[in-house]
């Protein structure tokens, strides 16, 4: 029936209509061959579904082709094996299903995921937000990530979890059966799901596998064949979305925004067709892109393809989706498909499906890769018995995988490799792949082999890294990340058949880490600098991945003794080896010191080569130490090669490595450039200390401990190439050298070797050297870290190195050794260290840096000053050594190190010149005291007899030769006295304190031995008072010393005084008469402000100060501010704002027609002007603005960045405080003081002057037939009023207003530019009269002078701006605004009072009307004007409210007879009512309607208040300079109305009567309050931030379920909420992009736009990170209002720990954005840091 028609044809309806899927099914089951059957149906059918254009088709043609699969393709398939209709089938089998407890929910990109870090097996274990909510585990400590895409849920695999491994969902209801899932099916229908899977998969895997591009598989061959082919371009890693963009504009002339689109598919799907047509015009694309693209790299992939090729394959994909879906149902279809996907064909091995997909997996598209993961991991990971079958197979084909995945360009989550992680970190997995595939030692080797390059000697050898190489670097190293997910759980019994193939992966191992031996040395350079750095970072790399792995080994090895001992031979005989190649052994040399002598070789760090690279060396310091932690070696010492150990051998190494670190400190390496000090800060560095630095350490310790202490320190000596200084024969009179450099070096190196002895002896806080538990050494990190300064979580967890499982045991510990103080509103939560920790301080501990213990000790140093303690800060007391390490404390004793100590001491006493430095004496004192502590504890713990430590004999026995001076304990009680060593008398006197005390310890031991503590304690206690004694008469001089002083200072000061007798009496006397004279104005005008403080009409009270001195910020200058001086300015920033807005919604008006004469009470835009509060003379600003404009004209010639201001847009930054300003407000005089006369015109009598006025303007502007002169005159006379300056100043801010406030170029002789500097004045008002509200502060007196100044500068400059405008634009605009309020038949389309904000109508037309009145009337008259527009106003608004109030809610009515308010509000609703024909609802509640109307009427009496107060300069009343009761009649008298409003219409009824009616009748009215327009309510709510989720994982939830509104359904990467309207967005990527005035800009720039004119708040909810945003130049990050347990903030999600809301940090960014702050806080981010200048914050 379909074969007639064409190719290309889509099915038409009658097919749709006619086609039946049962019937077709029903074909099926009779045929013979169904495979045949079923290809000939799609052969015939997919080609013409599928088989679109290149443009991809609408989003209709899309679902038209789903529509079309389902009903014409799938719905037989379903048929066919249910064998029944669909859905019903599917809904019985899914009944009928036992599900497994495997929650398995793929993770989508961005989606929250969630590790418990006390229960999970391991990192990768995560849980789904559902699973997570309904666990136990949501109460115990838990990491939050977001997921990149592609793993699975955990819930209910059973190995993920040490306890708890299912939620509240996925508990096994009754034991979850081991029978076979299949055998539920009926018999028939597993049948047909075998052959119909078998055939679709095998369709599937054909076509994803096919590589001829223009005929298809046998069977699928179309019945006609077309000549349409698609040129298909794939998507690769290499080329950038512009290269894209900008080759396929070329080849296949398409728009911008097509190749935009093309892009951002081919990034996610892989591939997509940009051509449709024939052969030779496809090909034609093909060759353009590849030409376009093949200059610096590899060219872009694309392939020209049949048509029914790509169709077919579109419908393989289809096909594995639906098979996904369709086992979703019952799991017994999901294991018969695993049975078809694991077969094996007759070819073979790897023949079957699975592996075929497999093993073609880098030849495949992303989108075909995405598609086929999802099914495996839907079903062979879903079923135990098949996943573990799956495994072996990967584990076979593991190499050839790897090989696939290193030679391909694709991100490793879209390579199949990826899903190791889902099978090796199963533990019982990964060790039935180690023991039947020998997975590990597979790794390895490959590993080894895929980094081909080596030295001669066998080693790795990293040259100069290409891109190329570094890329294929950075692909090898997720090898070692599958070897962490096999070695990530050691395992608790061991089989024979696990230990062996352990040790020979154990092997491979070595063989690796033997290439790593002795890789990158270095020699020092002598003479001139090296010339090329080399190449060091791709060692460091290796050696940080394969941290974990060798910590995990040595875990390994721990767990059985066995393994343990032949690890340690494999690794004994790996480093002889080593030491074999070494051609450094040839010069033995003999040296002798102290009557010792010991045989080593000729050897110089200084002149021969040296590697930090020891790993062979320090697996086998690791593994000593376990031997000694796990008993081995005291156990079984007979099966340890210890024999064949040669401690100096086992020593050098690591030695060496040290020295040459100690040499760098000195200065001796210079000439080798970064690369060499690079390598040293990482060998200290947390990320690598635990297995370089560490392990040397440890070494050491096991060197020394094997040999005679006195050889360990002559080697030493040897190495640090100071031999001969301590050798010669008068040691103590102290080797000269000439040279200063060289003894300076000397002195570092010496200072470095005894810190080196010190850290070898002392440090024994590692389990196996010391007696000591893990989390001791986790201990013991913390308090030295807190013995710097108090650190907030995330610092200490940065200086605590990880392990496997990304843990630190900090939080074990922390609780025990520090205090936790919360953050503020800024800052972050900090850990204290309890004080009764400080004595486990140790100045030198081996992790500290140079920097870190000087900062160290100087804190505790401090501390125990203000604790009145002497500054002592002696070595604490150690652990003991474990049995193998016992010997190490012979060192303290021995002859050398005696010696040496006796030299240096020696040298101290005589100081002669640089030969020696204070540290090294530092140094050697804590050795000492070191020495003592260890013979106090053996004391005390052994008794005398068995003590084998003598070290006080020792150092009281004077020196043997070659130098026979005094014995060390002479020397220091010597230097104990030394005026030069102050510093250090302390430590001097608290070793001769333990010497005696030491002594007398031992001479008592004998006789009882409590006599001998107390005596101890009496020696102590003596020493103690003396040293009391000794400070307090110390303070006693220094308080006489300073009394003396004082007395002197205080004698001159008084001589000082007689002598300037009359300057000091004559400012006493103006002093005393000033605060007469303030005392009493102060009391009457207290009282006077109580009665009649007025600030509008006749009755106002004047300005207090009539001259106003300022200061110029540039030139200093102090200058009065007048009328007709020069003009000053105040630095100011005008900005749109929405801050106020009631309707976002409502469209931005046209700026060229625009009327802003009336403004809407939704204020949905206002105009804002904020300052900085500095003020300048205006031509010192007009230099300093030039200046400014010309170094941003030479800046842009030289680099073209933006900086933090736009010179263009006249921006600058204020020349003081640096605060981003665009414009200057003229500073103009007070208003003068009233002429109180009695002729105050009752508002009648003004009404008609009023309207008489108008009219005879009318006529004159009617006339203007050129009778200007009169208009000039008039002009002139108020132009007098300021000099020339200041009326350029008054025009240049009016221009800014008009240019901000419209966008539009400046044009002074638009009508308009009065009127928005009136609003400006009316906004700014009224939105600190909402911000001194939302903060509950009083009206006056709360507001910083910046503010304070402002608004008074802003309303002045209302108050004059009309005066530089043409008079008839001013007078025109008074008539407008009057005829509101009185309407007029002359004026047309005036707006009805609901459409009008009624305090904006107020200050224009206040400021209006000075234009208006004739010249002739005095300054009274203006200010009785100005008080009847009050009067009117208010009644307007009063009308206003009661038309709009909205009283539903029904409060209790008040007892008693309704008053006088409620009486006449009642009677004046009713009169509304009247007019308005009852739109208005029945009121009955006179006391509720006067409520509404007092609240809604206070915003606008508040905003009056502040206007007038700043126009008319009036003190406030003291009533409005405290928050709280009294307020209301307090503003009405201020404000010169009755405190019942409503008197003010009763008053006027007559005359106010006909005016309420015609603003009721007016059109406008009745159509708004039924329904036609906005309603604004009084009074308005403050507009807030949106609410934030308390957790954050809700925000993140929520957003990775936000799909692009733009790419199909596709994740948006860079999910983005806008704060102020809770819009989420898309941001940052080029689907979203949108164009603005001419240019393109990403989707969180375009909002602002609409939802804050420009300006916008932002949260990014993957990054945590608060994004602001201004205009398209502008942004800055700021803190989020989220904060983990730790008071901090995580942005960019690094560290998982769950993150709830702060709302005082939420409310200060609320508060920034109501106080309009944000643009100056993005000014401030920017000038700071410069690399925020460089963010093209446009696209995001």
């Amino acid at each position: 029936m379909a074969a007639a028609q064409t190719d290309r044809d889509p099915p038409t309806d009658p097919e749709f209509v006619h086609f039946s899927a049962k019937d077709t099914s029903s074909r099926w089951l009779a045929v013979s061959d169904l495979q045949m059957e079923v290809y000939c149906h799609l052969a015939m059918y997919v080609p013409r579904i599928l088989c679109l254009g290149a443009s991809g088709g609408s989003s209709r043609e899309e679902q038209r082709e789903e529509l079309a699969c389902q009903l014409l393709l799938l719905a037989p398939l379903e048929w066919f094996m249910l064998g029944e209709e669909p859905a019903a089938g599917l809904a019985r089998l899914q009944e009928n299903n036992r599900p497994s407890p495997l929650c398995g929910h793929v993770f989508k990109v961005g989606e929250p995921t969630y590790s418990c870090r006390e229960c999970a097996a391991d990192p990768t274990c995560v849980l789904c937000m559902q699973c997570f909510l309904g666990s136990v585990h949501k109460e115990h400590r838990y990491r939050m990530t977001t997921s990149g895409g592609g793993g699975f849920c955990d819930c209910g695999d059973d190995e993920a979890w040490k306890t708890s491994p299912y939620c509240n969902k996925h508990t096994p209801t009754e034991r979850h059966t081991e029978e076979d899932p299949v055998a539920q099916l009926p018999v028939d229908m597993v049948a047909r799901g075998y052959s119909i899977f078998s055939i679709i998969l095998k369709y599937a895997v054909d076509l994803l596998t096919w590589e001829r591009e223009d005929e298809l598989p046998a069977g699928l061959e179309p019945p006609e064949r077309s000549d349409s082919y698609l040129c298909m371009l794939f998507n690769d890693e290499v080329h950038t979305y512009e290269q894209v963009i900008y080759t396929l504009q070329k080849a296949v002339n398409c728009s911008q925004k097509e190749a935009v689109s093309f892009a951002t598919t081919v990034d996610r799907d892989g591939r997509k067709s940009v051509r449709y047509g024939d052969l030779q015009f496809c090909e034609q694309a093909k060759s353009v892109i590849v030409r376009n693209t093949s200059r610096q790299s590899k060219p872009l992939r694309v392939q020209v393809m049949h048509s029914s090729v790509v169709a077919h394959q579109c419908f393989a994909l289809k096909a594995l989706g639906w098979l996904g879906q369709i086992i979703q149902y019952s799991d017994g279809l999901r294991r018969i498909l695993c049975q078809v996907g694991l077969q094996n064909s007759p070819e073979g091995e790897n023949s079957s499906l699975v592996d075929r997909l497999m093993l073609n997996d880098s030849k495949m598209w992303k989108g075909a890769r995405n598609i086929y993961h999802q099914l495996l991991m839907n079903s062979l990971l879903m079923d135990l018995k098949y996943k573990k079958m799956f495994a072996i197979q990967f584990a076979k084909n593991y190499r050839r995988l790897q090989t696939d995945f290193m030679e391909d360009d694709h991100e490793r989550v879209v390579s199949v490799t990826s899903l190791s992680v889902q099978l090796f970190t199963v533990p019982t997995m990964a060790r039935m792949l180690m023991m039947e595939q020998n997975l590990m030692t597979t790794i390895v080797r490959t590993f080894v082999d895929h980094l081909r390059h080596r030295d001669l000697q066998g080693r790795f050898q990293f040259d100069r890294y290409t891109a190329q190489q570094a890329f294929k670097f950075g692909r090898v190293q997720s090898l070692i990340g599958d070897l962490k997910y096999v070695l990530i759980t050691p395992p608790s019994d061991w089989s024979p058949q696990l230990r062996q193939k352990f040790l020979e992966g154990f092997d491979s191992f070595l063989d690796l880490l033997k290439c790593m031996q002795g890789m990158d040395p270095v020699v020092r350079q002598v003479g001139q600098h090296i010339e090329m750095e080399p190449e060091w970072e791709a060692a460091f790399t290796l050696q940080m991945k394969l941290t974990h792995v060798i910590t995990m080994i040595q875990e390994w090895c721990c767990s059985d003794e066995h393994v343990l001992v032949e690890a340690y031979r494999k690794c004994v005989s790996a480093l002889s080896q080593c030491h074999n190649s070494l051609p450094d052994g040839e010069q033995p040399i003999s040296l002798s010191l102290c009557g010792h002598s010991v045989e080593t070789f000729r050897y110089q760090v200084s002149q021969d080569k040296v590697s930090i690279h020891l790993p062979v060396c320090r697996l086998l310091a690791g593994l000593h130490v376990l031997l000694s932690r796990t008993e081995v070696a005291s156990r079984v010492p007979e099966q340890l090669p210890l024999g064949e150990l040669s401690p100096p051998l086992l020593i050098e190494l690591p030695l060496r490595c040290l020295v040459l670190c100690a040499q760098v400190h000195a200065g001796m390496w210079r000439r080798n450039g970064f690369s060499l000090i690079n390598q040293i800060y990482y060998y200290h560095n947390v990320k690598c200390r635990v297995e370089m630095f560490d392990k040397d350490i440890i070494m050491l310790q096991t060197g020394a401990s094997m040999m005679d202490p006195n050889h360990f320190l002559m080697i030493v000596l040897s190495r640090f190439e100071l031999f001969h200084i301590f050798s010669s024969t008068d040691v103590r009179k102290r080797y000269r050298e000439a040279n200063k450099d060289v003894v300076q070096q000397n002195n570092t190196l010496i200072e470095e070797m005894l810190h080196l002895i010190i850290m070898v002896v002392g440090e024994r806080y590692v389990a196996g050297v010391g007696q000591v538990e893990p989390l001791d050494e986790v201990r013991r990190e913390i308090i030295h870290q807190l013995s710097i300064r108090p650190m907030s979580h995330s610092e200490l967890v940065k200086a605590l190195p990880e392990n496997g499982n990304k843990e630190t045991g900090l939080e074990r510990v922390i609780d025990s050794v520090a205090s936790f103080k919360k953050p503020g509103v800024t800052g972050r939560g900090l850990y204290e260290l309890c004080p009764e920790w400080n004595k486990k301080f140790n100045l030198y501990f081996h992790h500290y840096s140079r920097a870190d213990q000087s900062k160290a000790e100087e804190a505790q140093r401090k501390l125990r000053r203000q604790n009145g303690e002497d500054t002592a800060l002696p070595p604490p007391p150690s652990p003991p050594l474990c049995p193998l390490f016992a010997s190490l404390v012979n060192v303290l004793q021995c002859d050398v190190l005696l010696a040496v100590e006796g030299a240096v001491l020696q040298w101290a006493v005589e100081p002669s010149g640089g030969s020696w430095t204070e540290s090294m004496l530092q140094r050697v004192l804590h050795l000492v005291a070191m020495a003592l502590l260890e013979e106090q504890q053996q004391l005390e713990n052994k008794g005398d007899d068995d003590v084998t430590f003598n070290y006080t004999c020792k150092i009281s026995r004077p020196g043997e030769a070659p130098s026979p001076t005094g014995s060390v304990l002479a020397l220091l009680e010597t230097l104990q006295n030394a005026p030069h060593l102050e510093v250090h008398k302390d430590i001097i006197t608290w070793i001769v304190k333990t010497v005696s005390n030491i002594k007398t310890m031992r001479e008592r031991t004998a006789s009882t031995s409590t006599v001998s503590t107390c005596h101890g304690h009496g020696a102590e206690e003596t020493l103690r008072d003396r040293d009391k004694a000794e400070r307090k008469r110390k303070a006693e001089m220094a308080r006489l010393r300073r009394e003396k002083i004082m007395a002197q200072m205080s004698e001159m000061q008084k001589h000082f005084i007689n002598e300037n007798k009359e300057l000091f009496q004559q400012s006493l006397e103006e002093l005393e008469a000033s605060t007469v004279s303030a005392a009493d104005s102060s009391a009457p005008s207290l009282e006077h402000t109580c009665v009649s403080q007025v600030c509008v009409g006749p009755r106002r009270v004047g300005g207090a100060e009539p001259r106003q001195l300022v200061t110029c910020i540039l030139c200093q200058e102090e200058q009065e501010v007048r009328g007709h001086g020069r003009a000053m300015v105040l630095a100011a920033f005008i900005q749109r704002s929405t801050v106020l807005s009631k309707n976002r919604r409502r469209i931005l008006p046209d700026p060229e027609r625009h009327d802003p004469l009336f403004m809407h009470p939704d204020l949905s835009l206002g105009i804002h002007t904020a300052s900085c509060g500095h003020i300048m003379h205006a031509t010192c600003w007009q230099r300093y603005f030039e200046a400014v404009q010309v170094k941003e004209q030479r800046r842009q010639q030289r680099l073209r960045g933006h900086t933090s201001y736009d010179v263009e847009n006249g921006e600058f930054l204020c020349p003081l405080c640096e605060c981003l300003s665009n414009t200057v407000i003229p500073l103009l005089p007070h208003t003068h003081t009233p002429e109180h006369s009695d002729n105050h015109p009752s508002l009648e009598v003004w009404l008609n002057t009023t309207n008489q006025h108008i009219a005879v303007l009318h006529s004159a502007h009617r006339k203007q037939s050129e009778d200007a002169a009169e208009g000039a005159e008039s002009v002139t006379l108020c132009q007098n009023r300021f000099s020339s300056s200041v009326r350029e100043m008054i025009t240049t801010f009016s221009t800014s207003t008009y240019k901000v406030g419209l966008k539009l170029n400046p044009n002074e002789q638009d009508p308009r530019v009065p009127v928005l500097s009136w609003s400006t004045c009316a906004y700014t008002i009224q939105s600190i009269e909402r911000l001194l509200v939302d903060e509950e502060k009083p009206l006056f007196g709360s507001l910083p002078c910046r503010q304070d100044d402002c608004l008074s500068a802003l309303t002045r400059f209302s108050s004059a701006c009309w005066t530089t405008a043409p008079l008839k634009t001013v007078q025109t605009h008074f008539i407008r605004l009057f005829t509101v309020l009185v309407p007029d038949s002359q004026v047309e389309n005036s707006p009805c009072i609901l459409d009008i904000d009624m305090f904006h109508l107020l200050v224009y037309s206040v400021l209006a009307y000075s234009s208006v009145h004739s010249p002739d009337q005095s300054s009274a008259s203006i200010d009785s004007a100005h008080l009847h527009l009050l009067h009117l106003v208010t009644v307007t608004h009063l009308v206003q409210i009661l038309l709009t109030t909205c009283t539903e809610e029904v409060c209790m009515d008040q007892d008693g007879g309704g008053s006088e308010e409620e009486e006449l509000i009642c009677e004046l609703y009713n009169t509304l009512r009247t007019h308005l024909d009852s739109v208005l609802p029945v009121v009955s509640s006179g006391w509720q309607l006067w409520r509404c109307v007092k609240a809604g009427i206070l915003p606008f009496l508040r905003a009056a208040a502040l206007f007038f107060h700043y126009l008319n300069s009036t003190a406030p009343p003291a009533d409005l300079l405290v928050a709280g009761p009294g307020q209301w009649e307090a503003l009405c008298s201020y404000l010169s109305l009755p405190s019942n409003l409503l008197q003010l219409h009763q008053s006027q009824h007559t005359l106010l009567e006909p005016l309420i009616n015609r603003w009721c009748c007016h059109p406008g009215v009745k159509q708004v309050l039924q329904g036609g327009g906005v309603i604004v309510r009084f009074p308005r709510e403050s507009n807030n931030l949106i609410e934030l989720p308390e957790d954050y994982s809700v925000l993140i939830n929520q957003a990775s379920s936000f799909t692009c509104p733009r790419s199909g359904g596709d994740k948006s990467r860079a999910p983005t909420l806008c704060l102020v309207c809770g819009a989420i967005l898309c941001s940052q990527s080029y689907c979203c992009q949108t164009e603005v005035d001419g240019e393109d800009v990403g989707a969180c720039t375009a909002h602002t736009f609409t939802c804050g004119t420009g300006l916008g708040l932002f949260l990014r909810v993957r990054e945590s990170q608060v994004l602001f945003v201004a205009g398209k130049t502008k942004g800055c990050f700021y803190p989020p209002p989220y904060l983990d347990d730790y008071g901090e903030t995580d942005q960019g999600l690094k560290r998982g720990n769950p993150l709830h809301l702060c709302l005082d940090r939420y409310r200060k960014i609320e508060r920034l954005w109501r106080q309009h702050g944000v643009a100056e806080v993005i000014g401030h981010a920017q000038e700071a840091n410069q690399t925020l200048v460089t963010i093209d914050w446009q696209h995001l």
